[in-house]
């Protein structure tokens, strides 16, 4: 069953869809918390694909739209970092007041921008039970760096920059392409999710630029942490989970995947699947052994 909610982060009120298993008669299980990329929403993409893997397997799921995004309040493409972990926040605090929901064993599953704040949020709140990233990224500054490689790339992303600072110093506020800002290929971008926001304010940059999951992550040990992530990604390096890892406390396990790109659960890729549902039973099963 699935129905949508509305619940409070802050001053907003957020949008999210509730996967619940048609018996809820047993013992209280286990719930997940999926959060989707960046500027995208709970209705596309991997947040439903992953939401619906989640709930076929008898977990309860909540899929959500961020501040700023889909059908939940907030200035629209203000997506600031911090921000949205205090969303998921909010988001742990509505689902593990629904029935049937063990508070004890909640995770989060984001993908890309909602990996890196799953992996933040779990890392700093300890009544997150586990996370798994997929696509994720660790440190702002690097990841850009990676994104716009070549001298001529960084010397456009360079010129933004410049221009969202003296911008701000005169009152106002840039507004950044979505590619200019993370470059996605042509013939990769139908797989963004309809209503994508393609327009964001400056203050997006600087939040990016400053957020460093890397500098928390050895936090959610001993917790579970799975990262997973394309290993030759078009969007975000391969390098940022390789670096999430080698911060990370243990249990943390790391996959790489051949012949999928950034978008990799919507590439159909059995072997993403089994790795996942194996590391779901192992960790944190439906319900407690």
């Amino acid at each position: 069953m699935e129905k949508k909610v509305l619940f409070q982060s802050g001053a907003h009120a957020l949008s999210g869809i509730l996967h619940v298993p048609d018996a809820m008669t047993d013992a209280p299980r286990a719930a997940f918390l999926v959060m989707h990329g960046f500027g995208s929403n709970k209705n596309g993409g991997f947040a439903k694909i992953a939401a619906g893997l989640l709930a076929d397997l008898g977990y309860v799921v909540l899929r959500f739209d961020f501040r700023g995004c889909g059908e939940s309040e907030g200035p629209r493409g203000r997506v600031l970092c911090l921000e949205q972990v205090d969303d998921a926040r909010a988001a742990f605090d509505f689902i593990a007041t629904q029935p049937g929901v063990d508070p004890t064993r909640i995770g989060l599953m984001g993908h890309s921008f909602g990996a890196a704040v799953a992996v933040y949020a779990a890392a700093t709140d300890p009544r997150i039970a586990a996370c798994i990233s997929s696509g994720g990224w660790g440190d702002g500054e690097k990841k850009f760096r990676a994104q716009h490689a070549s001298p001529e790339a960084w010397a456009r992303f360079e010129a933004i920059l410049n221009e969202g600072r003296a911008r701000k110093a005169r009152g106002g506020q840039l507004m950044v392409s979505r590619y200019d800002l993370v470059p996605i290929a042509p013939e990769m971008r139908g797989n963004l999710s309809p209503g994508s926001i393609m327009e964001f304010p400056f203050d997006v940059v600087e939040s990016m630029l400053a957020f460093k999951a890397n500098e928390v992550v050895a936090r959610l040990a001993p917790r579970p942490l799975l990262l997973i992530h394309p290993a030759h990604d078009s969007v975000t390096p391969t390098q940022q989970s390789l670096d999430l890892f080698a911060h990370a406390g243990q249990p943390t396990d790391l996959h790489l995947f051949a012949d999928v790109d950034h978008f990799l659960f919507s590439q159909d890729n059995p072997i993403v699947v089994a790795v996942v549902e194996r590391w779901l039973e192992k960790f944190i099963p439906v319900r407690p052994r």
